[in-house]
């Protein structure tokens, strides 16, 4: 059985541990709330997009402005952009995201060469020795901005039209409440475009564009590309601090339960500690006595 020293020293070091989980989970619970308020503000602006450019996809063809961004290719080299976090203590939010890069890497990619593109210190770290790694961008996670995302998005969109890449997908935790974030495996180049069906092709032919489609166009899907990857750092950065939050909240909630346990054994290692006291005293009293 431990002594009451022992428990001491324990109940101790588990109160230090819930004071610093608590104080971690306010700290997420406070930068979720900023995280939050921006994926919601950018969302409304990106679905239109996407439906702006649903809406004109009957106008592409190998003409158009922006067509390069569409043209499918034989699959020879994929460049996946993992987006986890630069810290970890936040449940399973990383390692959902790198277990899903390794089952792509052993499956659906598993003949074709591979590089990636990490946004996060975690993905980078777990995944250099396994796949290649063709640039670290780690350092934009602590203050995601569009125009830096801009920067990356042009590489990635000039990547693709030089031929170097066949494919593109993001993979990154989409946000959705504070406890809950779902994997996202998105293609990102070339770009997928619905197929039109003959109840909207006449709505679609009305289109009048001024100034040109090929002018529209070719600014139109770079806008369309830049805003999806911000879109994934912004849901990623949001989806972190909510998983955070719930990690430690529950880790938080085991210490107390911990704490109350290693009470509740010292309270009776204390009392049979005194019963043994009390006999010794009394058996040294009529010791005495006889």
């Amino acid at each position: 059985m431990a002594t009451l020293k022992e428990i001491r020293n324990r109940i101790a070091s588990v109160n230090s541990t819930m004071q610093i989980t608590s104080a971690m989970m306010m700290v997420s619970s406070s930068k979720l709330k900023r995280a939050q308020d921006a994926i919601l503000r950018l969302r409304p602006y990106s679905e239109k997009m996407q439906e702006l450019l649903s809406n004109v996809s009957s106008s592409f063809d190998n003409d158009s402005g922006g067509a390069e961004y569409i043209k499918k290719r034989e699959l020879k080299k994929v460049l996946l952009v993992v987006i986890t976090s630069n810290k970890g203590l936040a449940g399973a939010f990383n390692s959902t995201v790198i277990k899903a890069v390794k089952n792509l890497l052993d499956n659906e990619y598993k003949n074709i060469q591979v590089d990636i593109l990490t946004i996060g210190k975690n993905g980078y770290e777990n995944l250099k020795k396994v796949v290649s790694v063709y640039k670290n961008s780690s350092s934009l996670w602590d203050a995601p901005t569009y125009e830096n995302t801009s920067a990356i998005s042009d590489d990635l969109m000039n990547k693709y039209v030089s031929g170097e890449y066949d494919r593109i997908e993001l993979i990154y935790n989409r946000f959705k409440n504070a406890v809950v974030q779902l994997l996202q495996v998105e293609q990102f180049l070339p770009i997928e475009l619905p197929e039109t069906t003959n109840n909207n092709t006449s709505t679609v032919n009305d289109y009048i564009y001024e100034p040109s489609k090929e002018s529209i166009l070719s600014h139109l899907i770079p806008t369309s590309l830049k805003t999806q990857l911000f879109k994934a750092i912004l849901d990623s950065n949001a989806a972190e601090h909510g998983a955070r939050m719930s990690a430690m909240q529950a880790a938080t909630d085991n210490a107390k339960s911990l704490k109350s346990q290693l009470s509740i054994s010292y309270n009776k290692a204390r009392q049979a500690s005194i019963t043994n006291e009390l006999i010794e005293i009394v058996s040294g009293a009529q010791a005495l006595e006889n």
